[in-house]
């Protein structure tokens, strides 16, 4: 089937705030082909994909589904949003995950052609959709597996849409800027440095983070933290400075998700954990050096543009995509890992992109 044969096309992208940016490949795919795209996601990921002038016509749902409403507000919300879709008629439905409410949307929808992952199991899934795409995981990168849903249906994206965007507006910017400037910084004079995760597995430890962030303030080089306003990822920053012997600009919590993504554009160089933040500096074409852990890091390293990912070697179980060893929280891959490792990447990197950073 040619790609000219679909009119309209619904993007069910039901995941969090990295997954969705990941996936935003999918909407300039199908636009390069003058297919109209709409994307139903999370009401809380609305930032990643809002402002993206692919998306036709943005739908959400309330992560905590049945759970947010009332019986009969449920309904009425579920009913309001299957009419809303129905009457954009559409002839495509990708559904990028294997949550079975795509599965059920998709067979209320009625398109013509729909694609799903392979990797889900059994007769519904399979009799839900008319193809089926295979996930290489482990070996391919996210971007490029989700566009396989695309290739699966007659879709062949070029390489120029295959470049995530992270939608920031003048006022983020603008925002942001203002932010700088009462503390005496100016766009391209700080490293931003977002310590946390959703996921605090994929945390280092704070007493590391410190000594990374010390050698860089030595240097003369001036730091901004962020974080989210979460207790755990507060708590996380505390301890950071606690340890740290010179100060710090610390906008933990302050931040919406599109002014820290004007603040990431504007840094010299960002450095943190396996996150969404990171995935939205690689977005913006920020330069970046990301601490891995027991994620993969083929399918979920910074995608394309300057970066270095900073793994220990030493562990022949790295990755196992856990949380944490034994699923108990804590990586001994991160813990483990070495501040001259970071420090290391940080100066190769800034020195690759002309940004010279120089560590005593």
């Amino acid at each position: 089937m040619s790609a000219p044969a679909y009119q309209r096309a619904l993007v069910i992208k039901l995941q969090h705030h990295g997954d969705v940016l990941l996936a935003s490949p999918v909407l300039g795919a199908l636009a390069e082909q003058g297919i109209e795209a709409d994307m139903l996601v999370f009401d809380e990921t609305t930032p990643m994909v809002a402002g993206n002038p692919h998306l036709s016509q943005l739908h959400t749902i309330a992560r905590a589904g049945r759970r947010a409403y009332s019986l009969w507000g449920w309904l009425a919300v579920e009913w309001r949003l299957l009419r809303t879709l129905r009457a954009r008629r559409y002839d495509l439905v990708v559904h990028l995950n294997t949550r079975r409410r795509g599965a059920w949307m998709t067979r209320l929808l009625k398109p013509r052609v729909s694609v799903a992952p392979a990797t889900q199991r059994g007769r519904f899934w399979r009799k839900s959709f008319t193809h089926l795409f295979p996930e290489l995981r482990d070996t391919r990168h996210m971007v490029e597996i989700q566009l396989d849903a695309l290739r699966r249906v007659g879709i062949q994206p070029s390489e120029a849409a295959k470049a995530p965007y992270m939608p920031v507006s003048a006022a983020d910017i603008e925002v942001a800027r203002g932010l700088l400037q009462q503390h005496g910084l100016a766009p391209g004079g700080y490293i931003l440095v977002h310590p946390t995760s959703r996921w605090m597995f994929k945390a280092w430890p704070p007493e590391r983070m410190a000594v990374v962030i010390d050698a860089l303030t030595a240097a003369g080089e001036q730091v901004v933290l962020t974080a989210a306003k979460a207790a755990e990822e507060v708590a996380m920053v505390e301890a950071i400075k606690a340890r740290l012997s010179r100060p710090v600009l610390d906008l933990t919590g302050k931040l919406t998700l599109k002014q820290l993504g004007a603040l990431i554009a504007d840094a010299k160089l960002w450095f943190g954990l396996d996150s969404a933040p990171m995935h939205m500096a690689a977005a913006l074409g920020t330069p970046c050096v990301a601490l891995f852990g027991p994620s993969v890091t083929a399918e979920w390293s910074p995608w394309r543009g300057p970066h270095r990912v900073v793994a220990h070697q030493g562990y022949s179980c790295r990755p196992c995509a856990k949380a944490g060893c034994g699923d108990g929280g804590v990586s001994e891959c991160l813990v483990n890992l070495p501040e001259q490792a970071a420090l290391q990447a940080i100066m190769e990197l800034a020195a690759e992109v002309g940004r010279p950073i120089r560590l005593g």
